[in-house]
């Protein structure tokens, strides 16, 4: 997208209901035996990133290799395809331990493919290309009711159903130190890139600056990693990254460069939730990030464990059931993955499977 690209010239919500539905009807149909080849978000999440990533999703701007070759072995039935985010966000990382699990404790194979996370795959888990995959679960929320973006208007994702909720996906704004914007109000006039087209990230993003005014600014459209470059070289003033904190592309962003995390905090925090009552009060510890020490409040969604109806209700539960009576094996968010807190923020109609074990 070029530099000179301006949001005010187009409808924001028709880029989002071209690309989503992309996502739902293209980006969706990657085979299940390899990779993709997407950058993606975790985000979104996305922060996301994905972000994301990311991140959102997102969970980005990665090479797009899915952590697995598709020679696991196995017949058909016993290989799972689970989709994640981009590899700079927190949703790819955290797939490929909870694959190592299922694959030690079950008969089945987890195939982990990287991809543009939450819009991109729901889209994936209509079409049955995914049997699971990570999303916000405000995503899943818009999706299963056919409302909320335009992606998903009066188009409802009637078999996507939910499994676990995981952890926050904290909102996190970088810039450079040596900026001059140092809060969202500075934002009037920036280049921004607010997560991939279609993710999570950009959603949440675009949420946020619409709550808060901001529409006089420039849109860049790329996953964490390359907007962490982007950020690096100058070619952007800021970047939303939605995923758990701490997100690789922005630690390695902090290890090499002097980084400010925008607060999202007192009344524009009050406001954002006004807004959109999926977004909860979250604060990204000092130290997370090298040079940032102090606390930085934000806001945050949920990530959560997908599936889709057809799916069998016994693969479901032993799916959940290797990763949540094996959580002491994981090291990414384990304060936060738990039994008792996997239905917190669930958004969705539970799949019978895991209703099984946790006996929703």
């Amino acid at each position: 997208m070029p530099d000179d690209y301006n949001i005010d010239s187009i409808d924001r919500r028709q880029i989002l209901k071209g690309t989503a539905a992309a996502g739902l009807i293209g980006l969706a149909g990657c085979s299940g035996d390899g990779g993709d080849g997407s950058d993606g978000s975790d985000g979104s999440d996305g922060s996301d990133g994905s972000d994301g990533s990311d991140g959102d999703d997102g969970m980005d701007g990665d090479d797009g290799s899915d952590g697995s070759d598709g020679s696991d072995g196995g017949d058909s039935e016993s290989r799972l395809s689970w989709h994640a985010g981009g590899t700079g966000g927190t949703y790819f990382p955290l797939s490929n331990e909870f694959k190592t699990i299922v694959d030690a404790n079950t008969d089945f194979t987890l195939n982990v493919q990287s991809t543009g996370a939450s819009v991109e795959n729901v889209g994936s888990l209509a079409d049955g290309s995914a049997d699971f995959a990570l999303i916000q679960n405000d995503i899943a929320s818009f999706a299963k009711n056919g409302t909320g973006i335009d992606a998903f208007q009066d188009n409802a994702i009637e078999n996507l159903q939910g499994v676990a909720t995981l952890y926050p996906e904290t909102i996190t704004l970088v810039t450079l130190a040596e900026s001059d914007i140092s809060s969202v109000s500075d934002l009037s006039g920036a280049t921004i890139n607010t997560g991939d087209l279609g993710s999570g990230t950009q959603v949440n993003a675009q949420q946020i600056l619409e709550s808060l005014g901001i529409s006089d600014y420039n849109e860049q459209n790329a996953g964490f990693s390359q907007a962490s470059e982007q950020l690096a070289n100058g070619d952007i003033d800021a970047a939303f990254v939605v995923g758990g904190w701490p997100v690789g592309a922005i630690e390695e962003l902090a290890n090499t460069n002097d980084v400010e995390i925008v607060p999202i905090a007192g009344d524009n925090r009050e406001a954002v939730k006004a807004d959109a009552s999926w977004f909860a009060n979250d604060t990204i510890p000092g130290g997370t990030y090298s040079g940032v020490e102090e606390d930085v409040e934000t806001v945050a969604v949920q990530a959560m464990i997908a599936t889709n109806a057809e799916v069998p209700a016994d693969t479901v539960e032993t799916v959940t059931a290797a990763i949540f009576d094996n959580l002491d094996e994981l090291t990414i968010k384990t304060d936060f993955i738990t039994v008792d807190s996997a239905q917190d923020g669930m958004s969705i109609e539970l799949h019978e499977g895991a209703a099984a074990y946790f006996d929703a």
